[in-house]
């Protein structure tokens, strides 16, 4: 399994790829490959979903160079690439901080 470090690695030079839902969502929200290799490169772990329901998860918060949050879920296979499942900015209505659900 990957570890923090690898992922944070891999988003940082962009060897990551988008599911379908996460392309999709990323195109919506005009969330840029640049802001998620910013984000990515030292994104914190807030949620992990180690028995999710395809392969061990994890919700990452990161931050661009122009301070936006960014929420991604990623899966920790052991792949080439790291694969995004969702991203998002956090809504203030349902996070503390960008870290804790309300």
């Amino acid at each position: 399994m990957k570890t923090l470090e690898e992922v944070r690695r891999q988003l940082g030079s962009g060897e990551f790829e988008f599911s379908r839902h996460a392309f999709r969502r990323a195109v919506e929200r005009n969330i840029s490959e640049q802001e998620v290799r910013e984000a990515g490169a030292a994104a914190e772990l807030i949620e992990d979903y180690p028995d999710d329901k395809y392969s061990p998860s994890a919700l990452l918060l990161g931050f661009t160079s122009g301070g936006r949050a960014l929420h991604f879920q990623v899966t920790f296979d052991e792949t080439t690439v790291t694969k995004i499942v969702t991203i998002y900015e956090p809504d203030p209505e349902e996070w503390i901080d960008h870290r804790k659900r309300r």
